[in-house]
């Protein structure tokens, strides 16, 4: 078969298994979208089975994020730079399967006790589990560049702007694409 349909590695049944639980997993734990869930598919694809190295697994983030759609599509960059189309398939049917099916209950569950304190409690709760979730991905994409001294002060300078003006997240993303294309940073 041809690389884009299987990709670049010859994965096993055992393989395929693997990948699809792990994902089929994370999705279960992806509380806050499947970004939050990023540091663990790092450990899982590129330290524990070798199959993408940090800079292709931070390219497929980074491309993903580029292209418009929902943020889950780096899911299947992912997957397509794994193991092709088929990877993409399987690593997003992991993803997408179990969360949709207990979103949809759950949903349906919490709308008729939405006034329950149970439920308020549980809501209020998720807050700062999605915000550390997010934080740890926040720092495995950054750790890379973290040794330039540049790279602190554009993380400065984004917090600033960020929690003091009203702009948009476009101003500070266009900020680093330009201090990245400078060299400032990299």
């Amino acid at each position: 078969m041809t690389p884009w349909l299987l990709g670049t590695h010859a994965l096993t049944a055992a393989d395929w298994l693997q990948l699809f639980g792990h994902f089929l997993m994370l999705s279960l734990l992806a509380i806050g979208g499947a970004m939050t869930t990023a540091a663990d598919m790092q450990r899982y694809v590129v330290g524990e089975r070798g199959w993408l190295g940090d800079t292709g697994f931070g390219d497929a983030i980074a491309l993903a994020q580029a292209a418009p759609g929902p943020n889950v599509l780096f899911v299947a960059v992912l997957g397509f730079d794994i193991a092709g189309l088929l990877g993409a398939l399987v690593t997003m049917l992991g993803t997408l399967l179990p969360s949709s099916v207990l979103t949809l209950h759950a949903t349906r569950w919490g709308e008729s006790r939405r006034d329950s304190r149970a439920v308020r409690a549980f809501t209020s709760g998720m807050a700062p589990l999605t915000l550390g979730l997010l934080l740890a991905t926040a720092w495995l994409l950054y750790a890379p560049a973290a040794a330039q001294p540049g790279s602190w002060a554009l993380v400065g300078v984004t917090l600033v702007l960020m929690l003091r003006t009203r702009l948009g997240p476009l101003v500070p993303i266009a900020i680093g694409a330009v201090a990245g294309a400078l060299g400032w940073v990299g």
